[in-house]
């Protein structure tokens, strides 16, 4: 990292940003150009937790190349200065690399979409099973992963 005093080194600072931020910008590559795809995750024991459809562009990608970059923030804030080049900005992020893969055992999605909906509503949730198997569930083991913060 270029600014080492920006740099959180603190794992459960990471894993709290991890927790509480609501999108995860997913970043994937076709083998022919990249593919960036903003979506609302989960996080627990290591791993970050998606859903979407069955089908699609970022499934046929993960299939032929199932290694990812992801990023995220929380706590944005736009700080202003008197001039156009002393604006700045207050954030906590992570950025990271791991490798996806699908889960297809059932009590292994509802627990991926527990972790998921806990960020946005209480539980206990109850899921269609209709719906359980039309819904595709990414896991991403994470790699590596850094986090970055600035006016905090």
């Amino acid at each position: 990292m270029r600014r080492a005093d920006r740099e959180i080194k603190d794992r459960a600072e990471i894993d709290g940003i991890l927790a509480t931020a609501e999108v995860i910008h997913l970043g994937l590559f076709d083998g022919t150009e990249p593919y960036v795809v903003p979506m609302t995750f989960g996080y627990a024991d290591g791993c970050i937790y998606l859903h979407g459809a069955l089908e699609g562009r970022k499934v046929d990608i993960l299939k032929a190349h199932p290694r990812v970059c992801f990023e995220t923030y929380t706590d944005y804030e736009i700080v202003r200065g008197p001039v156009a080049c002393s604006f700045s900005t207050k954030y906590r992020s992570v950025i990271g690399y791991g490798v996806a893969s699908f889960v297809t055992d059932r009590q292994a999605k509802v627990n991926a979409l527990d972790c998921m909906m806990s960020k946005f509503a209480p539980g206990p949730y109850h899921y269609n099973e209709e719906a359980l198997v039309r819904t595709n569930i990414i896991r991403i083991e994470i790699e590596s992963m850094t986090g970055k913060k600035l006016g905090y």
